[in-house]
């Protein structure tokens, strides 16, 4: 029976041959990616500067398809009408930032192999679960239109690529590192509505207005009270009225409120989530000009850290996770290949000049060797 099964799946026969099961119903995340999208990225700047920043970064990483003039490689160039490599990959790990997960679609599939692709948004897609609890399709839903992908049952082939962030409580869908840090952001963005509320306000702490009237009386009337809240609201809020002064009639004393230094904390509290923001996201917080932040000795180390440890990782895992998904669509051309060329990418150059002079300093190497431990292909001998 399985010998069967490998010859099917060897000889790539007409892929409606089989069906195993229909697939079953649609399971959505448990958490909104709108909401990372709304509260966290289109709202808090920290958050946003280290979407921004990983994305770029990524999607600049040079990928190397070979063997040479493989047709993966022309596809991953251009791969859309609409859009060039870059800028597909920069929505890509965009969206795997911001929700932890991230669909291409590989379009127009024919014999020949795929020939555009297409970055579908997280919170429209949701995955269908197979008998085994295993992913056997997938859902796309705008509005009314709802389209299904389904894996192939035989080769295995799939018109989805699902690239997800590790979560160890669900089986289908990723962490985002805009949920790890949802408190943070929380918090910021409070901060944020305090320094506005304040501005609005003046840009001044509010005060008291006390009254003393004649023969000791503690009260105004209620329509002298009426008459004096119109008029500071009109006269004395917003920051088109700061600076003007109070006229105060007989019997009112203005008592201004200033903020303790423990009210004032949350100016420290703010910078203290705008760290644990940017380490969430694997981003190094002088990067971002974060006071208080002494972790790298200069802005060059703190950025090789951040393409080192956050940029090339996931632009390697997005590499492994393109060839693993469409190398083999072009049987004609083989399986292709999909790496970094680490060579061309100008904040690793740092690391290549010192290489260079450890490798130029062994005198005990011959040329070959030498050229061989650069990564540089040794002349062949005639």
């Amino acid at each position: 029976m399985f010998d069967w099964i490998r010859n099917l799946r060897a000889s790539r026969v007409e892929r409606k041959l089989l069906a195993w099961h229909a697939p079953g119903r649609p399971v959505w995340p448990m958490r909104d990616p709108a909401a990372f999208t709304r509260e966290g990225y289109a709202k808090n700047a920290i958050a946003y500067r280290c979407v921004r920043m990983i994305a770029e970064a990524a999607a600049s990483a040079p990928l190397k398809v070979g063997p040479e003039g493989h047709p993966l490689a022309r596809l991953l160039a251009r791969p859309n009408p609409e859009q060039t490599g870059v800028e597909l990959l920069e929505a890509f790990f965009g969206h795997l930032q911001v929700s932890g997960n991230a669909y291409l679609e590989a379009a127009s599939i024919e014999e020949s192999g795929p020939s555009e692709l297409y970055v579908l948004r997280p919170d429209r897609m949701s995955v269908v679960p197979g008998a085994d609890g295993w992913p056997v399709g997938w859902e796309h839903r705008a509005g009314a239109n709802v389209r299904r992908f389904e894996r192939d049952p035989v080769t295995g082939d799939a018109p989805i690529l699902h690239v997800k962030l590790f979560h160890p409580a669900d089986d289908w869908y990723g962490l985002s590192p805009m949920e790890a840090a949802a408190f943070s952001i929380d918090i910021h963005n409070s901060g944020g509505a305090w320094n506005k509320a304040l501005i609005d306000n003046a840009a001044r702490p509010s005060g008291a207005l006390v009254f003393t009237g004649a023969g000791g009386a503690d009260r105004l009337q209620e329509e002298q009270f009426q008459r004096l809240k119109r008029e500071l609201e009109d006269m004395h809020t917003g920051a088109a009225n700061a600076g003007r002064p109070m006229l105060l009639e007989g019997g009112l004393d203005w008592r201004p409120m200033s903020l303790s230094p423990s009210d004032m904390d949350f100016i420290e509290a703010r910078h203290a989530a705008a760290r644990d923001i940017a380490l969430a996201f694997g981003v190094p917080p002088m990067l971002l000009g974060i006071p208080g932040d002494n972790t790298y000795s200069n802005y060059r180390e703190a950025n090789l850290a951040f393409w080192r440890q956050t940029a090339l990782p996931l632009a390697m895992k997005a590499a492994r996770a393109i060839e693993a998904w469409i190398g083999d669509r072009w049987p004609e051309a083989g399986l292709a290949a999909v790496t970094l060329d680490l060579d061309d990418v100008s904040a690793l150059s740092v690391e290549r000049e010192a290489l260079w002079a450890r490798i130029g300093a062994a005198d005990f190497l011959d040329a070959n060797e030498k050229r061989r431990l650069a990564g540089v292909d040794a002349p062949e001998r005639s």
